[in-house]
């Protein structure tokens, strides 16, 4: 697959197929992808958590805030939830911030899923501390991501943006709506 078709395919998912479970190691060879991207200053900060089974799935998703601009959704229901998930920390021992490197890291994984014919979500609204109690993430560590992964189940359609308007949408097919600006829009001449 070429790039562009890989970027193209690697989408905001956010209903999936839950009864398809990943296997841990494709959770660990995505990880293992982030560990081979750069890293500001070469620190390599970042500690990573991987769930995979229903049960530890289960206690991530409450901590999850999803679709922001969807009002009317609360996340996906029963059955098409993700069947895996990637905690992205940073480690403070190592460094004091982590600048870009998570985002790094979480565009290396989600690539992989996809070459892998899995798909996911970036997620940075995080009820942090939730999901710290829950799993009992020493005070070290800071939350900076969660990809929420899974099998696809939703169609994602980008569209140009009419009026300004940036907010995704779901039409009555509940196909998912993602306006993008269009080229000549964002490279600038001066």
């Amino acid at each position: 697959m070429k790039l562009e078709d890989l970027v193209l395919k690697t989408r905001s998912y956010r209903r999936f197929n839950e009864s398809h479970r990943i296997e841990y190691k494709t959770l660990e060879g995505l990880v293992n992808l982030a560990r081979l991207s750069a890293s500001g200053a070469n620190r390599q900060p970042l500690k990573y958590l991987i769930f995979n089974t229903e049960v530890d799935c289960a206690r991530v998703f409450p901590s999850v805030v999803w679709a922001a601009y969807l009002k009317e959704w609360d996340g996906p229901e029963p059955g098409e939830r993700p069947s895996g998930y990637i905690v992205i920390l940073g480690d403070k021992t190592i460094a004091e911030g982590f600048g870009v490197d998570h985002g790094i890291a979480a565009q290396s994984m989600m690539l992989g899923a996809t070459e892998a014919g899995l798909g996911g979500c970036m997620i940075a609204s995080i009820r942090r501390d939730q999901l710290k109690n829950e799993l009992k993430i020493p005070e070290r560590f800071e939350i900076l991501l969660i990809l929420a992964l899974g099998k696809p189940v939703e169609n994602v359609i980008i569209d140009d943006i009419k009026d300004n308007d940036v907010k995704y949408w779901r039409d009555s097919l509940k196909n998912h709506h993602v306006p993008k600006r269009k080229l000549d829009e964002i490279i600038l001449n001066f």
